[in-house]
């Protein structure tokens, strides 16, 4: 059975990152369900769902830190490209960490078209997937460096 997670709906960059995240990297049959703001508590205790990137979530924002970085942590994800991508993805996603990483703007513009032009959340994680996936290959080539 799929651990079903929730989230506000709406989502942008971390709430983008972390279902790519948590598909990925803690469970591939993961379920996503996006509700306004004010009913991810009550949907969490029907649904047993796991809440993230929402206020008072143990995996929502901690300081400088996004929901993303949260994940990371939380799940010892230990792979070096995730973690230079939790650096991008706190860069577009944190106001004050904005000039940590250059491709954070990037990803930040990027996750903004993507939401105006989604039907919905669900439309929104199925075609951003592909950015993600994108960008963690890269990450992971330029970690490996050039091959002989």
């Amino acid at each position: 059975m799929a651990v079903k997670w929730v989230t506000r709906e709406g989502a942008k960059v971390d709430r983008v990152a972390c279902p790519w995240l948590i598909q990925r990297f803690v469970d591939p049959k993961a379920q996503f369900l996006f509700v306004p703001p004010h009913e991810v508590d009550a949907v969490a205790a029907r649904e047993g769902a796991i809440p993230f990137d929402v206020k008072g979530a143990k995996l929502g924002h901690r300081g400088q830190e996004c929901s993303f970085d949260a994940i990371v942590h939380d799940y010892k994800i230990s792979d070096p490209a995730v973690v230079e991508l939790a650096k991008i993805v706190r860069a577009a996603d944190v106001a004050s960490q904005r000039a940590l990483v250059p491709e954070g703007a990037g990803l930040e513009l990027l996750a903004d078209g993507f939401r105006r032009t989604s039907k919905d959340d669900h439309e929104n994680l199925a075609r951003q997937f592909f950015v993600y996936d994108a960008l963690y290959a890269a990450l992971r080539a330029r970690l490996e460096g050039p091959r002989a």
